[in-house]
């Protein structure tokens, strides 16, 4: 049988999930602001 995780287990990936997506949507945001001053900068 497998044995349910500690709520504290729990709590620490879901932190750890929660902070890598929200690193990859500032990655993201980043990206796109980088793309529109370039697009902008070019005219």
């Amino acid at each position: 049988m497998s044995e349910q995780p500690q709520p504290d287990q729990l709590a620490k990936r879901r932190r750890t999930k929660n902070l890598a997506l929200a690193g990859v949507l500032l990655v993201m945001v980043v990206l796109f602001y980088i793309i529109t001053v370039v697009r902008m900068g070019g005219n």
